[in-house]
Parts: C-alpha cells; sequence; structure tokens
C-alpha cells in the first residue's frame, strides 16, 4: 500500500516575523500549490532523489537557473533530517516502531525562498507520512515543533512556528507564541479562525526575488538577543497589530484590517533592511489601492484588494513587471 500525504504553502497574514519572538501571528494555508510525499514498505529504506535534488545540468545558465529557484540544497536534507527527528522523538517518548523499512520520495511545485513556507511544508508531509506508517499520533502543536526542530536544530535554519503551525492545523490560526507558555509547554496559545470573516485576498510574488529565511533572520535574532530597542519595539507593536486585527476581522472592519497590513510591512521597512525589488513590488501593488506586506522573509506579498476591478488591475500592473498575481485557495480545515 502507497501512502501519500501532503502539505500546502502558508501565508503569514499579520504579525509576522515576530513568531519566533514571542509575538502574535495570523496566518493560513492555501491549495494553490502542493507538497507531496508517497512511502511505501520495501526491504531497505530508501530516499529517492526527485527534482530540486538534480546533480546533472546540460549548462552552466540550467544550474544557475536550478540555483535561483531552489536554492544550494534539494529536499534530501529535508528528508533525512525529519526521518532522524521522528525516530529520536519516538525513543525518547518510549513509542514503539517496527523494524519495517520504506522507500519515500516527495514531490512540490511550492516556489521556493519566497518565503511561502516551501520547505516546511515538505518536512510536514513527510513527518505525515511517518506518523501513518507506524500508526503514531501526534496532537498539532507537537508536530508544528517537531517540524520547526528539524529545520532549526537539525539544519540549522533560523525559521519561527508559524509556518508549521498553520500546516499542522490546515486552517486559518491566531497564534499567542506568549514567552510564559513558551518557557513553560514549548508551545503558545492557537484558535483556529473563520476564513468567510477574511477579506479578499491576493498573493504575488516572482522567483528572482527568492531569498532564504535565514538571510533575514539571522541579523534580526542577534539584534533581539543584544535587546535592540529598536526591534523590541517593533515586536511589540507587531503582537498589538495582530490583536487590532483580529477584533477587525470580527466585526469584518476591512478597511482597518487594510491599514494594519500597510503598517505590518512599513516597520518592518523601518527595522530590517529589505531589497530594492521588494520595496516595488510592495509600492506597486499599494498603487492600485491595494494593501501589501510580505507573506514571509520576502519574495512574496500578501495583500487586500476591494473588488474584481482592482483585483484585475492589479493583476496587469505587476504582471507587467513579469510577477505573478493568484487568489489563494485558503484551505479551511473542513
Amino acid at each position: 500500500m502507497i501512502i501519500e500525504t501532503y502539505s500546502y504553502p502558508r501565508a503569514a497574514v499579520i504579525g509576522n516575523p515576530s513568531d519566533g519572538y514571542f509575538g502574535k501571528t495570523i496566518a493560513f494555508v492555501f491549495s494553490n500549490f502542493i507538497a507531496r510525499v508517497e512511502l511505501y514498505q520495501t526491504p531497505e529504506l530508501e530516499i529517492k532523489p526527485q527534482r530540486l535534488d538534480v546533480t546533472l545540468f546540460n549548462s552552466m545558465k540550467e544550474l544557475v537557473d536550478d540555483v535561483c529557484f531552489a536554492g544550494y540544497y534539494g529536499g534530501m536534507r529535508l528528508l533525512k533530517a525529519t526521518i532522524k527527528v521522528f525516530y529520536e522523538y519516538c525513543q525518547a517518548s518510549q513509542i514503539p516502531l517496527d523494524n519495517r523499512n520504506f522507500t519515500i520520495r516527495y514531490r512540490s511545485n511550492i516556489p521556493l525562498r519566497l518565503g511561502l513556507a516551501g520547505s516546511s511544508a515538505i518536512i510536514t508531509a513527510c513527518m505525515k507520512a511517518l506518523m501513518q506508517f507506524f500508526k503514531v499520533q501526534l496532537p498539532p502543536a507537537i508536530l508544528a515543533n517537531l517540524v520547526l526542530s528539524v529545520e532549526t536544530k537539525e539544519l540549522g535554519i533560523s525559521a519561527g512556528l508559524q509556518d508549521r503551525v498553520a500546516q499542522a492545523f490546515e486552517q486559518p490560526v491566531f497564534m499567542d507564541f506568549n514567552r510564559e507558555l513558551m518557557q513553560a509547554r514549548g508551545f503558545g496559545h492557537y484558535e483556529p479562525l473563520d476564513a468567510t470573516k477574511f477579506p479578499p485576498f491576493y498573493i504575488a510574488f516572482r522567483s528572482n526575488l527568492s531569498e532564504g529565511t535565514e538571510v533575514v533572520h539571522n541579523n534580526l535574532r542577534a539584534r533581539f538577543d543584544i535587546g535592540d530597542p529598536v526591534v523590541l519595539k517593533a515586536m511589540q507593536r507587531w503582537g498589538e497589530i495582530t490583536t487590532e486585527f483580529r477584533e477587525a476581522l470580527e466585526i469584518r472592519d476591512y478597511d482597518r484590517m487594510h491599514n494594519l497590513m500597510n503598517e505590518n510591512f512599513d516597520l518592518r521597512r523601518e527595522t530590517i533592511p529589505i531589497t530594492q525589488g521588494n520595496i516595488e513590488m510592495v509600492e506597486l501593488a499599494r498603487s492600485t489601492g491595494a494593501s501589501a506586506k510580505f507573506t514571509g522573509s520576502g519574495g512574496a506579498i500578501i495583500g487586500t484588494y476591494r473588488d474584481e476591478a482592482m483585483f484585475q488591475q492589479l493583476k496587469k500592473r505587476l504582471s507587467e513587471r513579469q510577477i505573478e498575481v493568484i487568489k489563494p485557495e485558503i484551505v479551511t480545515g473542513k
């Protein structure tokens, strides 16, 4: 029997990048793209290489194009690290695993290194496949923690919990990473949200702006750890913005949500260096009347638009700069 599991890209609606710094965020996953993992029993354990693991190229240009799309690392390291973390967690938790071996492979069409959590989607799908194969049940909050540990502890990637929480719950989630809760039990307060209350969202991206999350977060982490007052103040405000956005969501105050999303990015721009290409993408979107902020660490943006006419204007203006615009198909968990 072939086990097939999947996970989706994540869009940070509000509050990022405070999730790794005891802040608050709202995020959802959307099904326009997907990461799939297939696992089936075999005599030996084997990880099958896929497109992102190619080592043979027809030219230097093809190699460069591949690096621009996927970075310097493919997906095999993600699967190897996930299997290791799953095994060690089960050993430490005294969860018995039988001695069956398996072959595992992945496929993903999620644009990588654009702040859409493409790597953690592969890891989450892999973790789900292992859970199903070995009949191990994990609460979503624990699953999210394990996925994060694959990236931070095993692979040394700076990251926060929000991506993995949204992917583990597979529905829009309000997340409060309260310091006391995080230190006491290792995860925050997570509350699913009603997607029908959301304003109309768009997501836009272009692959030539790809940038690994570690590029952004390494400097931010250092500044946070030394108590940089600019960073500490920004983190506090991002948490407040998230609370205000949630209150506006309850009464469907779309204008307020529009303004808060813009403030989220503007505060980020004041706090963290942002490349001109990313700034241009945000400003182009805003020139149509839409709001705009990063979906994650940069390379892709999310915002609200008023009506279909504005969306078409947004799509036309951004496409002129080779920027793709989509309407996210939000996964609701139902």
